[in-house]
Order: C-alpha cells, then sequence, then structure tokens
C-alpha cells in the first residue's frame, strides 16, 4: 500500500511560506528531513520517501524559489545560509529537535551548516554527491544552464531535453526515468508549456557568485562527532576523489559508498544506495 503524505506551509523568517510534505506511519521511528539540490523540489525525493516512511517520519521541504514555496523578490536572498535559516525554522517548529539529515548537493552543503551549529539536533547526516567545496568546472557546467531552459511543448520534449543535457550522468536511464525526471522537476504553466519549476533568478544568483569558491571546510571540521555516510557518484564533476579523500582525512569515521554508473547526483533509490543508507540510519537514529 502506498505510503500518504500530507502538505503544509511553514514560514521563513522574513515571512515567506514555505511548502513541505510528510510521509509518515502511525507510529514513526524518529524524523527525517530531506533538502534537495539547487533547482530541485519536494517531488524529487517521493520515492525515497515513501521508501523511509514505512519506518520513519519524512519531511521534503521545498527550499524558498522552487516548488511549492514562495519565490523571493531579492534574489540576492538565493543564498545557502538563507536556506540554513530556513530549514532551522521547519527543524524548530515541526520536529522534536532531534533529527536525521540527507541533503542533495546545495541540500547537502545546508546539512553541513545546520550539523555543525546544531551538533544536539542532528543525529546524523547523508550527504548525497558533495562536499566542502564544488570544482569549478562543475559550478560553470550548472551555471550554463539554470535558469536559461526555455519552455517547450510537451512533457516528451522535456524529457528529450533533459537526457540530452544530463545523459552522460545516468547512462542507464529508460525513456520512463527521464520522463518521471522532468515531472519531478518542472510543471506545466497557463499556457500549457512546460517549464522548469522554480525561480529562474537563481540562476542569475549563481552566476553572479561564480567568483565566489565555495568554502565549507571550517563547518567540515566541526563534524567531528557527527556520523556521515556520504555517496559519491562515480561520474561526478561536483564531488571529486580529491575532495573525498581530502574529506577522509580530517573525519576519519566517514563512512563512504561510490555509486557506480552515475553523475551529479545519485536518485538515492538505486539498489546500491538502499541497503547501507537502511543501515546507517538504523544505527543513527534508532
Amino acid at each position: 500500500m502506498s505510503v500518504r503524505y500530507r502538505e503544509f506551509t511553514f514560514a521563513s523568517p522574513e515571512g515567506l511560506a514555505l511548502f513541505c510534505r510528510e510521509y509518515a506511519p502511525a507510529a514513526p521511528c524518529g524524523t527525517v528531513i530531506c533538502l534537495p539540490g539547487l533547482t530541485d523540489n519536494s517531488r524529487e525525493f517521493a520515492p525515497l520517501a515513501r521508501r523511509l516512511a514505512v519506518r520513519r517520519r519524512v519531511l521534503t521541504p521545498d527550499f524558498r524559489g522552487r516548488g511549492h514555496s514562495q519565490w523571493d523578490d531579492d534574489p540576492e536572498r538565493y543564498a545557502s545560509g538563507v536556506y540554513y535559516q530556513d530549514v532551522l525554522q521547519l527543524i524548530g517548529g515541526h520536529t522534536d529537535g532531534r533529527v536525521a539529515l540527507i541533503g542533495t548537493s546545495l541540500g547537502g552543503m545546508v546539512a553541513i551548516l545546520l550539523a555543525s551549529q546544531l551538533p544536539e539536533c542532528i543525529a546524523c547526516v547523508v550527504l548525497n554527491d558533495v562536499g566542502p567545496e564544488v570544482p569549478a568546472a562543475g559550478l560553470h557546467r550548472i551555471a550554463g544552464y539554470v535558469g536559461r531552459e526555455p519552455p517547450v511543448g510537451s512533457w516528451a520534449d522535456a524529457a528529450a531535453r533533459a537526457k540530452a543535457l544530463h545523459g552522460a550522468a545516468f547512462p542507464d536511464f529508460s525513456d520512463d526515468d527521464w520522463l518521471g525526471a522532468v515531472r519531478a522537476a518542472c510543471r506545466e504553466d497557463d499556457d500549457g508549456h512546460i517549464v522548469a519549476d522554480y525561480d529562474p533568478k537563481i540562476g542569475e544568483a549563481m552566476r553572479a557568485r561564480l567568483d565566489e569558491p565555495v568554502d565549507l571546510w571550517p563547518y567540515w571540521a566541526m563534524l567531528e562527532r557527527t556520523p556521515v555516510l556520504l555517496l559519491h557518484a562515480e561520474r561526478s564533476d561536483i564531488l571529486t576523489p580529491v575532495i573525498v579523500e581530502r574529506m577522509r582525512a580530517m573525519k576519519p569515521d566517514l563512512e563512504c559508498l561510490t555509486v557506480p554508473r552515475r553523475g551529479h547526483a545519485p536518485t538515492l533509490v538505486e539498489p546500491v544506495v538502499s541497503g547501507p543508507l537502511d543501515a546507517f540510519l538504523s544505527r543513527h537514529l534508532p
């Protein structure tokens, strides 16, 4: 039987309406918060959330400017430190203060910030293909298309475009997989066109900061007591082997799993991921 979810909104510190889905069994064992990537939203986590919610309560928020969350009038606030404050609102208002975090890409960077500042609240962290720094080549690749994707006329056209753009990262995706991916990432506008489901100004904000290197290493150094599982996509240009080794050197107890035949970022429902992910959560969020 499919696990149902409810939807609710919560307020950002300055009053934006932020959206969240909650999946939960009758008697959940702990809360997991899934934090999405740069242009992702709560729908991206639906397959994982339904699986985890057989046992656990799972919250999947939309960052501001994505999905059903309100867009920000000031694009400078599309920044990891602001998302950190938004998730603090979610944790403070909708959990008992002890959670596990699963963060994909940008969401993983926000998870590092949260775990460094709230060690008493974060039971464990799963980082999906991201670390404390991001190589310039990967950043420029993403900046080349974010916010610049024109509308297309059909879901099939959207799937074809996604395959052309990201096919090297997901070489074994079927046509149905690509269609599912764009149905999660896009929406139909009032004119019947298929558009990306986020504020295009997110791309502008990213490009304005391209000369500001991501450096979360001081925050990573503060996670010595926080259990972390790192998922490393074999074909990633965002999390390189050099970054992984530096992360391990600073945190010897880091658990690391390489996801074969994947680029940025794994879907989190790959068979090779499910078992280790479940075991990790069972150890640290019993």
